[in-house]
């Protein structure tokens, strides 16, 4: 067995592992500028002519991966520590664009290497700066958490706006070994990927045991019924909580992954037809804003349910996601066309952004910090269910409308994401932490055993 990295002293500035978390983070983000591939992928005149159902499962196997390999990245990072977890998701990261740039002409290939050597990248390096900033700042959990992941959404700002306008955008003017846009793009960012996240790693140590920060002492918690027990994964998974927050994951982000997949492609079709002549240049405006709202949403939920509480937090952020995804096709597109599709994007992103806050802390609340690490790896699954069901409901419902570019055929996918949001809002508001009992301690278990073994010799 491999030693863990060593502990930083005490007397470390935490804030140093908020700065390499962002920095971490704005790489990882990548996945959220897929959108702004899309276009060029699909176009049956270009290099690629990729169906849209095709790039819904470049994106979709990019957010399974993740997910799945974040129940794994919890195993490692208890045995192996941070810091080399950190370095190891930024490799593959990083060699998962570039692959994919070299040799990703087809769909295939960009599946293997963009989705899923991308995707596994993002999963090990993506629970790192969470499980290492809960337990630096256990008196700031939902502020920390929304800090950490931030980067992830304005990460998505940056990689968009350089591949689509920036600098006259990498997707026009960029070429390296003579590669089409796509790829060139892809070999740029693999490269860039991962140097910031073997950059970010160089402060993602754990603190010393039994940390606690100046002048704070634990309070008890007004949204917890567990005192202070740290549940290990077998215990958190005996718990109805846990499947009912799993449940709830499923439905709030599937709308977000959604809008993210289809909101360039939706964008162009709903603003076209009411007669906005620059539709594209809207759309591309339009997912960075949701990018950047994404990111404030991180940072604003977390804070918010530091004063209201997780789970009065989830439920209002899924209630106000299910009326938004309600009004983005029934209201804003033509109550106000380009103001109204903007702010539709920023609010959808707003809210989408705060489930990265808000879940991981809520683990943390409901489960203990000592595992949060290992028990969010496992409750970020629900986050790879919605990765596939989001953008291919949405890929679904446009390759089914063959020709036809009205806005109309984008109703149903918007009201099914609409209404997972509102009933997840209901199941949060139902839900209560796990009482202490449920989780017994080990030293309960081994004496009820010892109880048993005499009681049967």
């Amino acid at each position: 067995m491999i030693a863990r990295s060593a502990n930083r002293p005490a007397s470390f500035n935490r804030w140093f592992v908020v700065v390499g978390a962002v920095l971490i983070q704005l790489a990882l983000g990548a996945i959220y500028a897929w959108s702004v591939f899309t276009k060029a992928l699909s176009d049956p005149a270009g290099p690629y002519a990729f169906s849209a159902t095709q790039t819904a499962w470049v994106f979709s196997a990019g957010l399974a991966t993740f997910a799945l390999v974040m129940v794994l990245a919890g195993k490692l990072l208890a045995r192996f520590g941070p810091r080399p977890v950190a370095i190891a998701g930024g490799v593959l990261l990083g060699a998962g664009y570039v692959l994919g740039g070299l040799f990703g002409h087809g769909f295939w290939v960009q599946l293997l290497t963009v989705g899923i050597v991308g995707g596994a990248g993002i999963g090990l390096a993506y629970v790192v700066p969470i499980s290492v900033g809960v337990k630096w700042f256990p008196d700031r959990k939902g502020l920390i958490t929304g800090l950490a992941v931030a980067g992830f959404g304005f990460g998505a700002t940056i990689w968009v706006k350089l591949a689509g306008s920036w600098f006259g955008g990498l997707l026009n003017v960029g070429q390296v070994f003579g590669l089409p846009g796509v790829q060139s793009v892809f070999v740029i960012y693999g490269l860039v990927f991962a140097a910031m996240v073997l950059a970010g790693s160089t402060v993602m140590v754990d603190p010393p045991e039994g940390y606690r920060p100046a002048g704070w002492t634990p309070p008890p918690a007004p949204d917890s019924g567990t005192g202070h027990h740290d549940y290990d994964v077998r215990e958190m998974l005996r718990s109805p909580q846990f499947y009912a927050l799993w449940f709830v994951f499923i439905c709030t982000a599937l709308a977000g992954l959604m809008v993210i997949y289809s909101i360039k492609l939706f964008g162009i079709d709903a603003l076209s037809y009411n007669g906005v002549a620059n539709a594209g240049a809207v759309t591309g405006t339009a997912m960075a804003w949701y990018a950047i709202f994404n990111g404030v949403g991180r940072i604003a939920w977390g804070s918010v349910s530091d004063r209201i509480g997780r789970r009065q937090a989830i439920a209002l952020m899924a209630l106000s996601q299910g009326l938004v995804m309600l009004a983005l096709y029934h209201g804003f597109i033509y109550l106000g066309a380009v103001a109204g599709f903007m702010l539709a994007a920023s609010l959808i992103g707003f809210n989408f952004g705060g489930n990265f806050a808000l879940f991981p802390a809520i683990t943390a609340d409901y489960f203990g910090n000592k595992n949060v690490g290992s028990n969010y790896g496992w409750l970020f699954t629900a986050y790879g269910i919605a990765g596939i069901a989001g953008p291919q409901l949405a890929g679904y419902f446009k390759d089914a409308a063959v020709g036809d570019s009205r806005p109309v055929l984008w109703m149903v996918p918007f009201v099914i994401a609409a209404t997972a949001c509102l009933i997840g809002a209901l199941v949060m508001w139902i839900n209560r932490p796990p009482r202490r009992e449920q989780a017994p301690s080990k030293q309960a278990i081994a004496l009820l055993r010892v109880g048993a073994a005499t009681q049967t010799s």
